[in-house]
């Protein structure tokens, strides 16, 4: 088990926020930070400080993605025409541990990529392994015929913590899912609000 996954609820605390709206999040119970001086970390944030906050609880969600993978989707929006918030929240949601995710085929962010790892899925009928893999419109996933019946593929379809999202078509049943537009950050059903023109306002120091 990595780190990161070690630390997913700590991440909660620390943001303050229930950042992936589980009931199972210990801010629920109690949204000061971790450790003995959690109390105590209220002060007023600075400018920057508000960004950092932004940039940490977007790359958080996703499964808290490492800092060199989530700068170099910021520069891959910033190339891109438009609006370069909307773009960062467009590649993020391409990716194909987040598809899985939104398609409801596993609970987490967290469990997705560990998912993938292990080779329980597939992207337009062929075994697809990266997590980070990018869809593009039409492109279809599926969990392998093997792994339909896995606890945690038939408890996470049922789960009423959450929906499907307009922009993936799922079938649980056949548990396919169609990535049928890029979405718009207001799109995205994120439990806890996000700034994504902060994290752009963050890198462009």
């Amino acid at each position: 088990m990595t780190k990161r996954h070690q630390a997913k609820y700590k991440i909660d605390r620390r943001m303050g926020k229930n950042v992936w709206g589980r009931p199972k999040s210990p801010v629920n119970k109690r949204e000061y930070g971790p450790g003995q001086h959690g109390q105590r970390r209220k002060g007023k944030l600075s400018d920057y400080g508000v960004q950092l906050r932004a940039k940490q609880l977007l790359k958080g969600y996703y499964a808290n993605i490492s800092e060199r993978q989530f700068r170099s989707i910021y520069f891959e929006a910033i190339r891109l025409k438009g609006d370069s918030g909307a773009n960062l929240v467009g590649l993020l949601e391409r990716r194909l541990d987040a598809v899985i995710y939104r398609a409801k085929f596993v609970p987490t962010m967290f469990a997705a990529r560990q998912f993938i790892n292990h080779g329980h899925v597939k992207l337009n009928g062929k075994r697809a392994n990266i997590s980070s893999m990018r869809l593009k419109v039409g492109d279809v996933v599926e969990v392998k015929e093997a792994s339909k019946q896995l606890a945690l593929v038939i408890e996470s379809a049922g789960l009423g913590e959450r929906d499907v999202p307009d922009y993936i078509e799922a079938d649980h049943s056949k548990y396919t899912a169609k990535f049928t537009r890029i979405p718009a950050p207001t799109d995205v059903p994120y439990p806890a609000q996000m700034e994504p023109h902060l994290v752009v306002e963050y890198y462009s120091r």
